[in-house]
């Protein structure tokens, strides 16, 4: 519009400027027609052509006018049924939008015949909405056939029939439909969302982590988000691919620790394929890594027990191993403790534990207490104490997805089938265990200051000999540590086997945690015999 007000300004101008040039010019103009001569203004003469020029546009336009206005009628009474049309297409989509049945019904039927219905396809949707709201489905599922069948409406009508399978339980359906939208459109959200969680669902791994590139490549999903879920995806392979192809497993967990370097179960899927490939050194380090970034009891435990055949003093050199990266921490706390159990050095177990359940009163450091008073001293009673404190602590940490909780990382969760469900944390509504009497869960010092004193039983009985047995330990350890002047060995004497009481010899050079051999071959038994040692596969 302002473009054309600028041309008429512009045509004005010049017309002005050109009547004022013949002014300034004076001059006369002749004609000589059938013998007779016509002679006239220069001035006059323009402004005759000019008027002739406008009197003959007049006369066309109104001739034009004449001729066309049936056909101008007509489409301005079609214009005005299109709109009627129209206005009624709206409410009625805003009527099924409210609910209002009775009224979108109305508007559709008004709508379909003031408008072709393939002149507006929102006619179909219109109809279909109001089936849904009065519980035709029947009547809304051809609705949507339709619109699906139609170039134009199709990912329209898809979208209907996959969301009337969902309601209905039709999975294999709704798969089909989803599917078939994100082939044509893998742009669209929902459908490369339902494509992605059911491709993971069966286990197809190649085929979602191929859509999810093309969502990446759509920018359907943010980049972060896109490098999380192709993270969660290649993590799953690496897991069924551990058993038959280790080196394949390896590949695709490191690539999932390229994109989430903070993601635990591709790191213990690495380090389990390391392990089975000999790798034990690169292994550790990617153990190593996971725990600075974040400490979890399934790092500790795959870190400790590395290496099968290792002593039980080699596993808890490498438990404070761990608690040296992450000091002050529960879990590193809880590993040396187990650790130190495990080794038979009760004082340290107990030491660990205790500041665990300080820091972080739970279950699991009450358990470990208990597990350490039964090994230690084998007092039932203290041993009750200890578990009815754990039964009142709050819940360990788990992998919990939609209210479901699982012992070990999953995919997918079973209950809704979301991806990347799982995370590590308190149960829901499980925050705190069942409590004893109304109490309110204790805390270690007041465990402490209310455990039972130990029973003092008569000599003739089973545990006064495990106690027997305990004070002649204490007795080894302190001859032990007593200083003596260490013996000079020869270049390749073979080492002796170290008691649970002896101190492992010191060396000039450090030994790295994994790659050498173990500080001793096993424990001795209390009562004097070797366990045997075993080799066991870990993973």
């Amino acid at each position: 519009m302002l473009i054309r007000l600028v041309a008429f300004a512009l045509f004005v101008l010049a017309l002005a400027y050109g009547f004022s040039w013949l002014a300034d010019r004076p001059g006369d103009l002749s004609l000589i027609w059938e013998g007779q001569i016509y002679q006239t203004k220069l001035i006059v003469a323009a402004s005759a052509i000019i008027a002739l020029i406008a009197t003959v546009m007049i006369v066309w336009w109104f001739i034009r006018l004449v001729w066309t206005s049936p056909h101008s009628v007509t489409r301005y009474f079609r214009a005005r049924k299109r709109d009627r049309g129209y206005q009624a297409l709206s409410t009625g989509l805003i009527a099924a939008g409210a609910g209002n049945a009775l009224l979108a019904r109305k508007m559709a039927a008004r709508s379909r015949g003031l408008i072709r219905a393939d002149q507006e396809p929102l006619i179909n949707l219109l109809e279909a909405q109001a089936a849904l709201i009065e519980g035709r489905y029947d009547e809304a599922r051809a609705k949507f056939e339709a619109m699906a069948n139609d170039p134009e409406t199709r990912e329209l009508g898809l979208r209907g029939l996959y969301l009337e399978a969902r309601r209905l339980g039709a999975n294999e359906a709704a798969r089909q439909y989803a599917e078939k939208a994100a082939d044509n459109a893998p742009y669209l959200p929902w459908a490369a969302q339902a494509t992605l969680e059911y491709r993971s669902q069966a286990g197809r791994w190649d085929d979602a982590i191929r859509l999810l590139e093309q969502q990446k490549a759509a920018r359907v999903v943010e980049k972060a988000e896109a490098n999380r879920l192709h993270a969660v995806l290649l993590t799953a392979r690496a897991g069924e691919k551990l058993e038959g192809n280790p080196t394949g497993a390896r590949d695709d967990a490191q690539q999932a620790l390229k994109l989430a370097s903070d993601f635990i179960p591709a790191a213990l899927i690495a380090a389990k394929a390391l392990f089975r490939e000999g790798g034990v050194r690169k292994a550790a380090s990617i153990l190593e890594q996971a725990w600075k970034s974040a400490p979890h009891p399934e790092i500790g435990q795959a870190y400790v027990r590395a290496r099968s055949g290792d002593s039980t003093l080699d596993r808890l050199k490498r438990a404070e191993r761990l608690e040296g990266l992450r000091p002050n921490n529960v879990e590193s706390l809880l590993v040396v403790a187990q650790a130190a159990l495990d080794a038979q050095e009760f004082a340290k177990a107990r030491a660990k534990a205790e500041a665990a359940a300080r820091m972080q009163p739970r279950e699991a450091a009450f358990l470990l207490l208990a597990d350490i008073e039964e090994a230690e001293t084998g007092d039932q009673g203290r041993v009750r104490h200890w578990l009815a404190q754990a039964l009142k602590a709050p819940r360990d940490p788990a992998w919990v997805a939609d209210g479901f909780v699982s012992d070990k990382w999953l995919p997918v969760s079973p209950v809704t089938g979301r991806l990347d469900a799982f995370e590590w944390k308190a149960p829901f509504g499980q925050l705190e265990g069942p409590l004893e009497d109304g109490s309110a869960p204790a805390s270690i010092e007041t465990a402490l200051k209310t455990l039972p004193p130990l029973r003092d039983v008569r000599p003739e009985s089973p545990v006064n000999d495990h106690r027997i047995i305990e004070l002649e330990r204490a007795a080894t350890i302190a001859e032990a540590v007593r200083p003596t002047p260490a013996p000079v060995a020869p270049a390749k004497q073979k080492p002796v086997e170290p008691t649970v009481g002896d101190k492992a010899p010191a060396s000039s050079e450090a030994k790295p945690f994994f790659g050498g051999l173990p500080d001793d071959p096993g424990v001795r038994d209390p009562r004097g015999e070797p366990e045997p040692k075993t080799r066991l596969r870990l993973f």
